[in-house]
């Protein structure tokens, strides 16, 4: 490997564990500090998430910083999803409907 690809794959790396601490330990306020710090390297990859997270910066700050989630709300869509799924093109809404509330 040489020195130039060592180094790009040192500074990924450490990009990716400084981002896996702010998520786990819920520090978004520094995520303005880490996105400038992506973006002073040379790393394709990185510049594209993050690109995505400052399309919506304000809501990744606040997921990343506050306890509340969606997590429940979103596990019962997947329910839903999946329920729906299996029985795709057998019956209608009343049988959807019908599962989702004897679902347990």
């Amino acid at each position: 490997m040489s020195v130039k690809a060592e180094q790009a794959q040192d500074a990924l790396t450490g990009h990716v564990r400084s981002f896996a601490k702010i998520l786990t330990e819920r520090h978004g306020q520094r995520l303005p500090e880490w996105l400038d710090a992506v973006r002073n390297d040379n790393l394709p990859g990185l510049h594209t998430l993050a690109a995505g997270i400052d399309r919506d910066r304000d809501a990744v700050i606040a997921g990343l910083t506050l306890p509340w989630n969606s997590g429940v709300v979103e596990g019962h869509v997947n329910r839903i999803k999946m329920l729906k799924r299996q029985i795709l093109g057998r019956a209608g809404f009343l049988l959807l409907r019908k599962r989702v509330l004897l679902y347990r």
